[in-house]
């Protein structure tokens, strides 16, 4: 199953959804898709979509999802990759107006330098990088919280003399 996320802000990714729909409609994207449009305009007609949904909802689409396709928001991709699923990051561009600025592109960019998720620059690939990311290994996600608890317990510890 494929859960295509697109978070809650203000900013629409209508390319991203009018893409999806042409690779299904096509025959090149096929099984089972859902997507979290958030702001966009656009509604697939190829695929079932909502614009938002409550935090059960969207964590059970999440649970029950093999690849997750999402914009390049750190929250969304923080979720999936602690999930253990395999993540396409299609990046929202400035250039379409899709963003203020490109800094998901900076954002994918990192994560994919960790091995944590496979970049997609255009919705348009959509059917390579997930038939990539299908046969793809990813690392598995590693969290640092206990290595700054334990920074900030010397450094404190250090103070105390």
């Amino acid at each position: 199953m494929i859960f295509i996320v697109l978070g809650s802000q203000k900013f629409p990714f209508d390319r991203l959804l009018q893409s999806v729909d042409k690779l299904v409609a096509e025959g090149k994207l096929t099984g089972d898709i859902f997507a979290q449009r958030g702001a966009s305009s656009y509604m697939p007609q190829k695929f079932p979509s909502e614009a938002f949904m409550d935090t059960e909802r969207f964590n059970q689409e999440m649970n029950r999802a093999d690849i997750i396709i999402t914009h390049g928001g750190t929250g969304a991709i923080i979720k999936a990759v602690k999930l253990g699923k395999k993540v396409i990051v299609v990046p929202r561009r400035a250039q379409y107006g899709e963003h203020v600025d490109d800094h998901q592109l900076q954002i994918m960019d990192m994560f994919a330098g960790l091995d944590l998720v496979l970049p997609c620059m255009e919705p348009d690939q959509l059917a390579e990088a997930v038939e990539k990311a299908s046969s793809m290994t990813f690392r598995s996600y590693e969290s640092n919280t206990q290595t700054i608890v334990n920074d900030i317990d010397g450094y404190i510890q250090s103070l105390m003399g």
